[in-house]
C-alpha cells in the first residue's frame, strides 16, 4: 500500500547522505521534497502541515551520533512524527466485563463495512459469545450477506425480519442477547454512496439506542482527500472511538490512514488485507511506518546507537575517567556496549544499497574481549602483574599470540596513563572514542 510513498521518501533521504551536519537549508529542502511525497501519497495538507513543523523543530542543528549518518537521523526523526500520528502504540478492542455490551460499525457503502463486522466477530469468537445484527435494510441482501458471513465463521446471527426497521432490529438484537447470554453484539449500520443526513440521522439514534463501547468508522484505504470529509462527518454526529481501513493489500497511497487518524485523533484498530474474513490484522503503528520507510533496520539502528550513548554503562564511565581511573574492567564493559551494536556494516547496507562496504567493525574488539575474559579478576583490576608465564596462559586462553597480546596490553597501559593525567574535558574525549568504536571506520 505504500510502496509509491516509500519510495519518494528514499529519494529524499538518500541526498541527505555524505551530510557532516543538518543545517537549515538541508532541512528545507529535505522537507519540502517530503510535503510533495506526502501531498502526492493524498495526505491531508493539515496533517502534512503538523508533520512538517514537528520535524524541522527537532530536525535542526539535531545531535548525529557517531554511529548514524545525518541522513539516517532524518529518517528516524520523521519515523517518529509518523509513529506518533499513528499513535504510539497498538490500540485493542474495549472489552467490557459487564455483558451484553455492543460494538457499532459506521461508513460509507462499498468500504467493506459488512464483511469487516464478520472478520471482529471470528476475532472475538474465542473468547466471547458474539452476535451479528444487520440493520442495513435498504441495500439488496445485505442482511443476507452478514447472515451468511457469519455462519460460515460459526457465529450466531440475529434472525432476520421481513419489513422491520433498524430502530426495532436493534431493541430485538439487545432483548435476545440479554436473554440467552451473549457477550457482544456488532451492530452493521447501512451505508450509503455518500454522507448524507437521512443516513447521519439514523446513525445517531441507533447511537443512542445501543450506547456502544466501540464506535468503528470502517473506511476504503483508497478514498483519498476524501476520507478526511467523511472522517470528520461521522466524529462530529457520533464520538468515534476506532478505524477499521480496508484494502490495505491493494495500491492505495497511504493517505487515508494519516488524515483519517489526525483529523478524529480516533486509533486506528484494524486493516483488512483481503476479502476473506481472515484477512484482518491488528494495527500496529511502528510496523505501518516502518512499512511507510522500507527503512526498519536503519530505524532500528538509531535508536540502538541513541541507546547505547545515553545508557548508564557510559556514565558510570564517564565518572571513572573524570577521577583518573580506568583499568581493564572499565575496558570489558565498554568493549560489551560496543558490541550490542554488531552488524552495523550490514545494517547499514541492506538499507542504503550504494554505502560502501565495510570492514566487520567488531573484529578487533572481539579479540580484545577474549584477552581480558581469559585474565583473572585481579589481572583485570591491575596489568601491572602480568608476567611472562600468565601471559602465555592468557593468550593460549583467547587463542592468540603472545606478541599479539603484548601490543594489547601495551595500547591498555598508553590509555590507561591519558586518563590518568587527564583533564575532565580530555576524559570526555576519550569517552567519545569509546562512543565511536561502535560505528567502526567512519566513511
Amino acid at each position: 500500500m505504500f510502496s509509491s510513498l516509500s519510495q519518494k521518501l528514499s529519494s529524499v533521504f538518500d541526498r541527505l547522505r555524505g551530510k557532516g551536519y543538518l543545517n537549515e537549508e538541508d532541512i528545507d529542502k529535505a522537507l519540502r521534497d517530503i510535503r510533495i511525497a506526502l501531498i502526492e501519497a493524498d495526505v491531508a495538507l493539515p496533517a502534512i502541515k503538523a508533520l512538517v513543523a514537528c520535524v524541522r523543530e527537532k530536525a535542526v542543528g539535531h545531535e548525529v551520533f557517531k554511529s548514524v549518518t545525518p541522513g539516517q537521523m532524518v529518517v528516524k526523526l520523521v519515523h517518529d512524527e509518523i509513529v506518533s500520528f499513528l499513535g504510539e502504540q497498538a490500540v485493542p478492542l474495549d472489552l467490557k466485563a459487564n455483558s451484553p455490551f455492543s460494538y457499532l460499525f459506521v461508513g460509507l457503502q462499498g468500504a467493506g463495512k459488512t464483511t469487516s463486522v464478520a472478520k471482529i466477530a471470528k476475532h472475538l469468537k474465542d473468547s466471547r459469545n458474539v452476535l451479528t445484527v444487520s440493520l442495513d435494510v435498504y441495500r439488496p441482501a445485505a442482511q443476507t450477506q452478514l447472515a451468511v458471513l457469519s455462519d460460515s465463521i460459526g457465529v450466531r446471527s440475529l434472525p432476520i425480519v421481513q419489513n422491520e426497521r433498524p430502530l426495532t432490529i436493534a431493541k430485538r438484537a439487545m432483548q435476545v442477547a440479554k436473554k440467552e447470554n451473549i457477550d457482544v453484539i456488532l451492530f452493521d449500520t447501512a451505508g450509503r454512496l455518500h454522507v448524507d443526513d437521512e443516513m447521519m440521522k439514523e446513525v445517531a439514534e441507533i447511537h443512542k439506542l445501543v450506547e456502544p463501547v466501540e464506535t468503528l468508522l470502517t473506511a476504503d484505504s483508497m478514498m483519498g482527500q476524501e476520507a478526511v470529509n467523511v472522517a470528520k462527518a461521522f466524529n462530529e454526529l457520533v464520538p468515534l472511538t476506532g478505524l477499521i481501513l480496508t484494502r490495505a493489500d491493494g495500491d492505495a497511497r497511504g493517505g487515508a490512514i494519516l488524515s483519517m487518524r489526525f483529523v478524529t485523533g480516533c486509533p486506528v484498530k484494524f486493516l483488512g488485507t483481503g476479502e476473506h474474513v481472515d484477512k484482518l490484522v491488528p494495527f500496529d503503528p511502528r510496523r505501518v511506518a516502518d512499512q511507510i520507510f522500507g527503512m526498519g533496520d536503519i530505524v532500528q539502528l538509531v535508536e540502538t546507537a541513541e541507546k547505547i550513548s545515553k545508557g548508564a554503562g557510559f556514565d558510570k564511565l564517564q565518572k571513572r575517567l573524570e577521577k583518573g581511573l580506568f583499568n581493564l574492567n572499565d575496558m570489558r564493559e565498554q568493549i560489551e556496549l560496543a558490541l550490542k551494536m554488531d552488524g552495523l556494516s550490514g545494517i547499514i547496507g541492506s538499507a542504503f544499497k550504494q554505502a560502501p562496504k565495510i570492514e566487520d567493525p567488531n573484529k578487533k574488539l572481539l579479540k580484545d574481549l577474549a584477552f581480558i575474559q581469559s585474565m583473572t579478576p585481579k589481572e583485570r583490576f591491575d596489568c601491572k602483574i602480568l608476567n611472562a608465564s600468565r601471559r602465555k596462559r592468557i593468550a593460549a586462553g583467547a587463542g592468540q599470540t603472545v606478541a599479539e597480546l603484548n601490543k594489547f596490553i601495551k595500547s591498555f597501559e598508553l590509555m590507561q596513563n591519558f586518563v590518568k593525567r587527564a583533564s575532565k574535558d580530555k576524559a570526555k574525549v576519550l569517552l567519545d572514542m569509546f562512543k565511536g568504536q561502535t560505528a567502526g571506520p567512519r566513511h
